[in-house]
């Protein structure tokens, strides 16, 4: 990029120390990138829909030029035309120009290994002249032999560097973000690997990327090839087993290339190549984010996984008296945000289906006798609360189990909604404990509402249920009438788990229940909806996307048939009134017209009729003339 002004021996020292100097290198269609140093740091100015000539005035004006073709195939051609138009311009150019192209480690898939005798020797950045491209890649091995080329000439103002990049990842992802995503929304019980998953895959970070890229920039080396690769030589299968473990179910499966998982996106990861970077060591020194590899930093790596795609937990606790309505509002919250619904009945029954399976699976010889036991007395704990009441849930094993269900990756990766629990502040300390206040109170999305009504409400909502519902969900008369005493108990004295969530600066929303007409509770989860705001995760699925669409499509056709409807029958009725309209004024000008027909009937009508018989007797030349003396004469007479 072009450089504003002039950088300062000391300041560009102090500069390139800091991480400010890091940026992700961007390569789209039709679309270059200009780094401009400002506020001491480096800002990405990009042009788009530009003709070729403008944006060759535009390439002019740079001291630098990246063009990044290592993972978008379309700016190949606009990277070669760049370099070309900018050689067949050097003599008009004053100021002396850097081209780097960040390329591919796919152009090397084909090379025979270092020595045919120990696969163990890793290739070295020297021998890249005898590089063989993967057959879908020579586009870009043909690029780097055309930069290399142009910026050989002896003095010239064009100077020209190739990088050749490993699998690139971190900051959202990109060759591997289908095992993230996978991994992330929790729906396969294992992750695919393609093939035996055994072949070196190199890789680097894509802060790691840039800072080589900054290095180049700023010291200018001699050399002019440069391998961008981490100092880790993990396989597909370990690097797929970190992210699964990580972040999903911990375990991964080999299937072939026509497994539906697989995509043409990931055929580079069929790539198994030992190489090193030995020449970025010996001419920079550089300030590594992930030197050691994607395994050895997988913690950091899922973290800015979540956070550049914005999948950040929602974790809900809605607490309040028996028969408020949580679980309704609960559910109506998990199906809209996709979260994890969590009650304590469910997770105990869970659990001990769970611990179940376990020792009845367990080898007594060959597992550990201690873990066995503890999972035995686990169970009967667990037990021995499901077979008394309610009061037993301060139980260690229910503690427990809560705690450890709130932990689980799906909770952690998509976020809960806590039913009714904890009711007590004894129970919200053993249940959060592992997470200090300080990471309870920065815990992004933590949302506690508290439902609440008045007494005679809910006593009100429980005799309108079914019998045997109220006997399901334990409201009969003594049994609703006590838990509701017990819940208003806990909540009069200062210590209460409200005051716990306020300490932690965790302030509860608080929402009274007082609609009959509303049963579902719809409203209040409107309003819960209004203050939590928009979802943290990967949307709706293809799927519902459809089924959306669909009702979407049903909904505007019935509001075009009702419309239509609508206007017919505002149609019909204007005809009606109408035709109304002109019968009524046909009988007023009938009654009307009356007493004038009367008149004619009686005085004029006899007259006229005895001069046209006149007339027809005396046959006149002119009747009209005729008549008219008659009547005349007739008025007169009269």
């Amino acid at each position: 990029g072009q450089q504003e002004e002039q950088e300062e021996e000391s300041g560009g020292a102090e500069l390139r120390d800091q991480h400010l100097e890091r940026f992700q290198i961007v390569g789209t269609v039709r679309k270059t990138t200009e780094i401009k140093k400002k506020s001491r740091s480096f800002a990405l100015e990009e042009y788009s829909a530009l003709s070729r000539d403008e944006l060759l005035q535009c390439l002019k004006k740079c001291d630098v030029i990246v063009y990044n073709i290592s993972e978008d195939t379309d700016v190949i051609d606009e990277a070669t035309w760049a370099i070309s138009a900018l050689h067949s311009e050097i003599n008009h150019i004053k100021l002396p120009k850097v081209f780097i192209l960040v390329s591919t480690l796919m152009t090397w898939a084909m090379t025979k290994p270092a020595d045919p005798d120990d696969p163990e020797v890793p290739l070295l950045e020297d021998d890249y002249r005898r590089k063989r491209s993967h057959p879908n890649f020579k586009a870009q091995a043909s690029a780097e032999k055309l930069v290399l080329k142009l910026g050989k000439t002896k003095k010239s103002k064009l100077t020209t560097y190739i990088v050749a990049a490993g699998l690139q990842y971190g900051m959202g992802e990109s060759m591997f973000h289908i095992f993230f995503k996978a991994s992330w929304l929790g729906e396969m019980s294992s992750i695919p690997v393609l093939g035996s998953g055994t072949n070196i895959v190199p890789t680097i970070h894509i802060y790691d990327l840039a800072g080589i890229v900054q290095n180049i920039i700023d010291h200018k080396p001699k050399a002019h090839y440069f391998v961008a690769v981490d100092n880790s030589k993990n396989t597909l299968e370990d690097i797929v087993k970190a992210i699964a473990f990580e972040l999903g179910p911990g375990r991964v499966t080999k299937v072939p290339k026509e497994h539906p998982f697989i995509t043409q996106e990931l055929e580079v990861c069929i790539l198994n190549l030992r190489i090193e970077q030995v020449l970025l060591r010996d001419t920079f020194d550089l300030r590594w984010v992930c030197e050691s590899g994607i395994i050895d930093n997988i913690s950091s790596v899922v973290e800015e996984y979540k956070q550049t795609r914005r999948l950040l937990p929602i974790k809900i606790c809605l607490l309040g008296p028996p028969a408020v309505g949580k679980t309704l509002v609960a559910l109506q919250l998990c199906n809209h945000y996709k979260l994890h619904h969590i009650r304590v009945q469910e997770a105990i029954e869970e659990k001990i289906k769970h611990l179940e399976e376990v020792l009845q699976g367990s080898d007594r010889e060959n597992d550990n006798e201690e873990v066995l036991q503890e999972a035995q007395e686990l169970l009967d704990s667990l037990k021995d609360c499901v077979s008394q009441n309610t009061e037993q849930l301060n139980n260690q094993g229910v503690l427990r189990t809560i705690r450890e269900t709130l932990n689980s990756k799906p909770c952690r990766n998509q976020g809960f909604v806590l039913d009714g629990y904890p009711t007590t502040t004894e129970q919200a300390k053993e249940i959060f404990y592992g997470e200090t206040q300080l990471q309870m109170k920065h815990a992004f999305k933590w949302y506690i509402f508290s439902l609440d009504a008045t007494d005679e409400f809910l006593k009100e909502r429980v005799l309108e249920l079914p019998q045997n519902l109220a006997e399901e969900m334990h409201y009969t008369q003594d049994e609703f009438l006590q838990c509701l005493s017990t819940f208003r108990a806990q909540n009069t004295e200062d210590e209460t788990v409200l005051n716990y969530f306020d300490e932690l600066e965790i302030h509860p929303e608080h929402i009274e229940i007082n609609s009959t007409i509303d049963s579902e509770n719809k409203a209040v989860t409107e309003k819960i909806i209004q203050i939590v705001g928009g979802a943290m995760n990967y949307g709706p699925t293809p799927e519902e996307k459809a089924e959306e669409q669909q009702k979407i499509a049903l909904l505007r056709d019935q509001q075009l048939a009702q419309e239509a409807a609508d206007r017919g029958l505002r149609e019909a009725e204007k005809k009606a009134r109408i035709s109304e309209v002109k019968q009524q004024e046909c009988e007023l000008l009938d009654a009307r017209s009356l007493p004038l027909r009367h008149y004619l009937m009686k005085h004029v009508i006899p007259t006229v009729t005895e001069g046209l018989v006149e007339c027809c007797k005396a046959k006149p030349d002119d009747p009209l003339d005729f008549l008219a003396e008659y009547l005349l004469r007739n008025t007169l007479e009269d």
